[in-house]
């Protein structure tokens, strides 16, 4: 019998947690404290339990093991089942993109922590087995789709002003964001919804910001052929 067949493997979720936090696109991940790769920082997660579906499980892993509860997006980035991906025995692993929005603060365990996506794909900290990979799928998704879809509300507050919003889609993209052109772009799709409210005004005083909201909660295709570019590409 071959041990090593697809059919012995044992299959665990993942989640790609991503949150945009002091202007920085960043991921949660967890400091392992056993061997093999004792120390390195991996993505959370677990076995999939024999009565729940992948989703279900990584809902339930990141609820009890990182008090993750205000996820505002999840979906499957894809699977990962290359031979050795994990030593000891063959694991194949489903794996998500999460968001979590600005305003939300989960109470971590001691050994959970944000780290900003740039740090983590530049080697700091060492992450655990193939997660680096994945984190990279996680961001590249998520850019991707802030272009031609109206995901941008599952980074936002319930109601934002337009420069809070830029400064969002800037740290996700990686590159600076027009507010006036964002702002353009999102109205013709009918994405914003004015709420009549207005900020309130910042040290310098001047004139208050009107706020805005998501007309909606649910991830759609707006524009299918749009891409949000830097500003000289």
């Amino acid at each position: 019998m071959n041990h090593n067949s697809v059919g012995l493997a044992v299959h665990e979720v993942l989640a790609a947690v991503l949150q945009v936090r002091d202007g920085q696109l960043q991921v949660l991940l967890w400091q392992r404290g056993i061997e093999p790769e004792a120390g390195r920082w991996a993505l959370p997660g677990g076995r999939l339990g024999a009565c729940e579906d992948v989703q279900a499980s990584v809902l339930r892993q990141l609820a009890e093991k990182v008090d993750v509860r205000e996820v505002a997006h999840v979906e499957q980035l894809g699977v990962f089942s290359a031979p050795d991906r994990m030593p000891q025995q063959r694991t194949v692993a489903t794996a998500f993109l999460g968001l979590v929005p600005c305003v939300a603060d989960p109470a971590l365990p001691p050994d959970t922590a944000w780290h900003p996506i740039t740090d983590v794909l530049d080697g700091s900290p060492r992450t655990a087995f193939d997660h680096g990979m994945i984190v990279r799928r996680a961001r590249d998704r998520l850019r991707a789709k802030l272009s031609y879809t109206n995901l941008g509300f599952a980074l936002a507050a319930p109601e934002f002003t337009v420069s809070a919003l830029r400064g969002l889609y800037s740290a996700a993209l990686g590159h600076r964001v027009s507010a006036t052109n964002l702002q353009r772009v999102l109205a013709r799709r009918g994405v914003l919804v004015p709420t009549g409210g207005t900020a309130a005004p910042g040290p310098s005083g001047g004139r208050p910001a009107a706020l805005y909201r998501f007309a909606e909660h649910d991830m759609r295709v707006t524009d299918p052929f749009a891409v949000l570019r830097p500003p000289d590409s």
